[in-house]
């Protein structure tokens, strides 16, 4: 239960077949402006960073999949799974401690705006090692801290210096901060970040090498 910060009651919590159904609709009917923006602006410059197989871990509809035809998508909400395969898109319900595929399966793996839902990520990001191909790059996008009120269900706050911590702690290491994400002026730069921020990580292991 939840309770009321004015009243004092508890409220009832959502139930989570609810809630999915509920944010599922609501990615289905977003603007035809964000829509927009995403296949014209975001993906094409997300995509500089992403090289061969692709997987989307927290894929929502499927749009990142639509625009990189043959990436493959996995999210907590069966719902959104649905919609993606209605799609003609490869996508599947994933369990965030085991990812259904093999060792070395992908070259890049994109993380955008999941991170902060997550209150334990390290099985997670164990599980992005493990599924990685030597060389392979994760690419993460996490809501700076304008952007971090915008959902109640953020979990976590992250700026560069809480994201170099858990790369560290991760068994990867950040080579690049992109800031929503070309950043073609330092002025421009420092207004995005405040909204996202993305991080482009590699295995340590390939680091070193």
């Amino acid at each position: 239960m939840i309770r009321d910060d004015v009243t004092g009651d508890a409220e009832p919590v959502m139930p989570l077949e609810t809630q999915y159904d509920e944010y599922a609709a609501y990615l289905q009917r977003r603007s035809k402006l964000g829509k927009w923006y995403r296949k014209h602006w975001l993906y094409p410059r997300l995509s500089t960073c992403l090289k061969g197989g692709l997987l989307d871990i927290g894929c929502g509809i499927g749009d990142m999949l639509a625009y990189r035809p043959g990436s493959v998508g996995v999210d907590v909400n069966p719902h959104n799974v649905t919609y993606c395969r209605e799609r003609g898109l490869d996508a599947k319900v994933m369990d965030p401690d085991q990812l259904p595929f093999a060792e070395a399966s992908f070259d890049s793996v994109l993380l955008d705006n999941v991170l902060e839902h997550i209150e334990q990520p390290s099985n997670l990001l164990a599980e992005i090692a493990r599924v990685l191909r030597p060389g392979g790059h994760l690419l993460i996008g996490v809501p700076g801290h304008r952007g971090q009120a915008s959902d109640p269900d953020h979990k976590q706050f992250y700026d560069e210096a809480a994201l170099l911590r858990l790369a560290s702690q991760s068994g990867f290491r950040i080579i690049q901060f992109l800031y929503s994400p070309l950043w073609r002026s330092n002025c421009l730069s420092q207004r995005l970040r405040q909204y996202c921020i993305y991080s482009l990580w590699l295995p340590v292991s390939d680091v070193s090498h």
